[in-house]
């Protein structure tokens, strides 16, 4: 999407100085939680990404080798080789809620309150945009995509949709912000139970928002993705607080 701010480039942005390889192996980790590289894809090429993130290969190739020891990715030999996102991820890690609960303190707020900013935010701005036929067609398949779903895949894919309405924001710093605060809410959202009349109501709000955006409503699509982030943040808060 020409002179959009893809997730693609919001995630694979130069590293900080001080952590190159930690923060390397978070960027990957990131595309891949997010759908931004999905199952089955390959990782952009070697000597492109490591210059994307501003690291040495060496530091590039010591992160790729965690993650394929982890079980994310795999590389493959040949003319049509390369770094591939295993077909099958790790299970995150479960975290009883009670614990979570603990070392959260006050920081379940202040994840709520960011992500409800960010994309509350990021939805009216997408609305306020004149989106071209592309940008529609890219959003109404993210929603596809989410609403049919497997149970397995359907956080990886709410995620990619998030991501795509940040995108049509026009903003890479909005972009690269709502990915860092969709890790965080993942990493609370697998804490708690994944409840299936949940995900049809998420799936009847996104459609909502998607709407209001494709349609140029920006109020809309603010109050709509404003209704959505408070249900989430709901079970949230009663599951963990």
């Amino acid at each position: 999407m020409a002179g959009v701010a893809t997730a693609d480039e919001a995630v694979f942005r130069p590293v900080r100085a001080g952590n190159p390889f930690e923060e390397t192996v978070e960027r990957l980790l990131q595309a891949i939680k997010l759908g931004v590289v999905a199952p089955g894809e390959r990782l952009p090429a070697e000597r492109d990404l490591a210059a994307r993130l501003s690291v040495s290969r060496v530091t590039l190739r010591e992160a790729i080798k965690v993650l394929t020891d982890s079980g994310y990715v795999e590389s493959r030999r040949g003319r049509y080789g390369g770094t591939f996102v295993n077909e099958r991820l790790p299970k995150p890690r479960r975290i009883g809620p009670k614990r979570i609960a603990r070392e959260l303190g006050d920081g379940l707020d202040d994840a709520l309150v960011l992500r409800a900013a960010l994309e509350v935010g990021a939805a009216e701005a997408a609305a306020s945009r004149q989106l071209s036929p592309e940008e529609h067609e890219h959003l109404r398949g993210r929603l596809a995509d989410s609403a049919g779903a497997k149970l397995a895949d359907y956080r990886r894919m709410d995620s990619r949709l998030h991501l795509a309405i940040a995108e049509l924001s026009g903003s890479p710093s909005l972009t690269s912000a709502v990915a860092d605060v969709r890790m965080r809410l993942n990493a609370l959202l697998d804490a708690i139970p994944l409840l299936e009349r949940n995900i049809v109501h998420s799936d009847e709000q996104h459609r909502a928002v998607v709407e209001a955006i494709l349609t140029g409503d920006a109020p809309g699509a603010r109050a709509a993705m404003h209704q959505h982030v408070a249900g989430s943040a709901a079970l949230l808060r009663a599951f963990l607080s």
